[in-house]
């Protein structure tokens, strides 16, 4: 049976995503993702972080995660750039939307 570090590093490792980049994206070195593979008792958090950088739910190779909300842990950096995307180009629409009702009007005339 494997345990948390090398469910980890398989997930990584299929992702196709760079451990250098995941590294940086958490906050640590490439060196401390190779000892945290070796790791047993990876913390779930990390999991969880890891998880939402690889798009790989881990809740069905980790018994732990069944009862944790995924969405709990999510990078607020992320939640915050997804509501940022939104708010522009709804902005956007409406922008584009009353600028074609000006055009409108002038050609009325």
């Amino acid at each position: 049976m494997q345990h948390r570090g090398e469910i980890v590093e398989r997930a990584i490792r299929q992702s196709g995503y760079p451990i250098s980049a995941i590294a940086k994206k958490i906050g640590k070195s490439r060196r401390w993702m190779y000892l945290m593979f070796d790791n047993t008792q990876v913390d779930i958090e990390t999991i969880l972080s890891i998880g939402n950088i690889i798009h790989h739910d881990f809740s069905d190779e980790i018994k732990e995660l069944s009862a944790i909300n995924p969405h709990s842990f999510e990078d607020p950096e992320n939640q915050y750039n997804n509501q940022t995307k939104e708010y522009w180009k709804n902005k956007y629409l409406k922008l584009l939307e009353d600028y074609n009702e000006l055009l409108k009007k002038s050609n009325e005339k």
